[in-house]
């Protein structure tokens, strides 16, 4: 017996699949912090906030995050509300998952010659490195899990409220908008919890700065994916054909209008 599925649903299962995927691995991707200005050649900009000065310096999550919210804005889009929620709740519940077997993995003793194999290579420790890497702090995880599962919803939230002030014009501005919306909050609430509630205790003034400058990244971004959003519907039409793509989305609008 073999099992075909419509193509609605298959779209769903891709979009989906990409959707955890991404954040999972923008999970384990984001302990190597990243100097924004040296990989691109440029010089560093000094910048100035609340006190604070510094360098753009990222964690390597960024590279993926921006895949994140396209396809949040997109599954928002077709399969609405319950579509993206779904999705936020399992991805949430497998990267909690995922670290709880990195956890494990790290407490397994190390085979002895294992741990000096790449000594050679300036990694004199494998066991020491693998737990750095793969063990990050229970607060950072927290921060980062909380902050992601607050976006997601606001982002749901905001989407569909503009989207009911301007119909299926605009798409633009429901996007982008739910998206500038949900990272603000997303930005701050991950480092307040892992630094300034976790014990490195930053200053008031530092996480101002530090998120500020998070932000204003993430705003760039959000704004430069936009065509990104109107490629995906013109694929999304092709794919499902454009009289069962607008049913969709309308369905989609239809039923997170009722919720709302």
């Amino acid at each position: 017996m073999t099992m075909t599925l419509d193509r609605p649903t298959r779209l769903f299962v891709i979009l989906g699949g990409f959707f955890v995927c991404n954040a999972l691995i923008a999970e384990f991707l984001g302990v190597k912090i990243f100097a924004l200005e040296d990989t691109l050649g440029l010089a560093p900009l000094d910048w100035n906030l609340f006190g604070q000065s510094g360098s753009l310096n990222f964690t390597a999550g960024v590279l993926l995050w921006p895949v994140v919210f396209i396809m949040t804005d997109i599954i928002n889009e077709y399969y609405g509300r319950r579509g993206v929620r779904f999705l936020s709740y399992l991805t949430v519940g497998l990267i909690v998952y995922a670290f709880g077997f990195a956890y494990l993995a790290i407490g397994l003793s190390p085979a002895g010659w294992w741990v000096g194999i790449q000594a050679s290579k300036g990694v004199p420790d494998m066991q020491a490195a693998y737990g750095v890497i793969f063990g990050q702090g229970m607060w950072i995880i927290a921060g980062s899990v909380i902050a992601f599962l607050i976006g997601q919803l606001l982002d749901v939230f905001v989407f569909h409220r503009i989207r009911r002030v301007t119909g299926e014009r605009y798409v633009w501005a429901r996007a982008t908008g739910s998206t500038l919306v949900s990272q603000l909050i997303d930005s701050f609430v991950v480092l307040y919890i892992a630094f300034v509630l976790g014990p490195q205790k930053w200053s008031m003034e530092l996480f101002l700065a530090v998120g500020t400058v998070n932000y204003l990244y993430k705003f760039v971004v959000a704004i430069a994916l936009t065509p990104v959003i109107y490629l995906g519907r013109y694929l999304i039409h092709g794919y499902l054909g454009d009289e069962t793509a607008r049913a969709l989305a309308a369905r989609a609008a239809g039923r997170s209008a009722e919720g709302a």
